[in-house]
């Protein structure tokens, strides 16, 4: 045993780390390669005008968001697979499964990326502890601990496919269309049904479970996992009523719009020099919601 994996061990209590370490190093450096390299390259040759013509920060949004699709593709298939081949009748607290620590270690690769990106470009705190918090429950999963709500929970980012295909689909001057209309369904309805409705009763049987088992646990463990918990799921109650502001917003903000077309400054229906012909349309929803998943 090297002096790493004693620290990891016997330091950290992380017992179950050191095989999957490679993995979650490698997880890492392909989301910064995604990140730094690929994503630029590609959004350049592709998309001249909505990416290679802003500033560096408009850039960095737009890396981030492809970031966050390579990993909502690759975790939620690999999420589902673990699911696919769980046992019977896994030991909730401290249950270890092979398959599920190679997924927590894609998950951390990410999700350590996805904090220091939050600091290095700072726009906003929830940000920050989004990232810091994910990656602090699912490098502790190693310990072994919980690893059995893993899986489910990392389903969320379901919602997150979603939400970037409606990010891309504004910058990209598709704002307002039938499918920006159709994805953004899509995403209310995954949001809602993956993230609160699951993702809540998820959450709620893992706290029901924490506190059975807070005597037998570190208190380190207890403390971390419950604020986590409590904190995220928060977060997606907010996000959500963030998106549903967004397409109240938009609807309020189009009516009085199609009401001026149509009834024109002389009030007798005639469309004046500043109407627009065509009816007025539900934009989408979540307008500039969020940089990281």
């Amino acid at each position: 045993m090297g002096p790493l994996d004693d620290f990891i061990i016997n330091t950290l209590g992380l017992t179950k780390l050191p095989p999957y370490l490679p993995t979650l190093v490698y997880a890492f450096l392909g989301f910064s390669l995604v990140h730094l390299v690929i994503a630029p390259w590609a959004s350049a040759r592709w998309f001249p005008v909505a990416y290679a013509s802003k500033g560096r920060r408009a850039r960095n949004a737009w890396a981030i968001h492809v970031v966050s699709q390579v990993h909502a593709v690759l975790i939620v298939p690999l999420s589902l697979w673990v699911l696919w081949n769980e046992s019977p009748a896994p030991d909730r607290a401290f249950g270890w499964d092979a398959r599920a620590g190679h997924v927590y270690a894609v998950a951390c690769g990410y999700f350590l990326w996805d904090a220091i990106d939050a600091v290095v470009n700072y726009t906003d705190a929830g940000f920050v502890l989004h990232g810091v918090a994910c990656l602090a429950l699912y490098i502790m999963s190693y310990k072994p601990f919980v690893a059995y709500y893993g899986p489910r929970c990392l389903l969320w980012e379901t919602s997150t496919f979603f939400l970037n295909i409606h990010w891309f689909m504004d910058k990209t001057n598709r704002t307002g269309s039938t499918a920006q209309l159709v994805n953004g369904a899509f995403l209310l309805s995954s949001f809602f049904g993956v993230r609160l409705v699951y993702g809540g009763k998820m959450s709620f049987d893992f706290l029901r479970m924490l506190m059975h088992l807070r005597h037998e646990l570190p208190l380190s463990y207890v403390v971390i996992y419950s604020a986590g918990n409590v904190l995220l799921t928060s977060l997606n109650w907010f996000w959500f009523y963030k998106m549903i502001s967004a397409l109240r917003r938009r609807f309020g903000n189009e009516e009085p719009k199609e009401r001026r077309r149509l009834v024109g400054n002389d009030g007798n229906g005639h469309v004046d020099g500043n109407g627009s012909e065509g009816s007025a349309r539900a934009t989408g929803v979540a307008n500039g919601y969020g940089t990281h998943a």
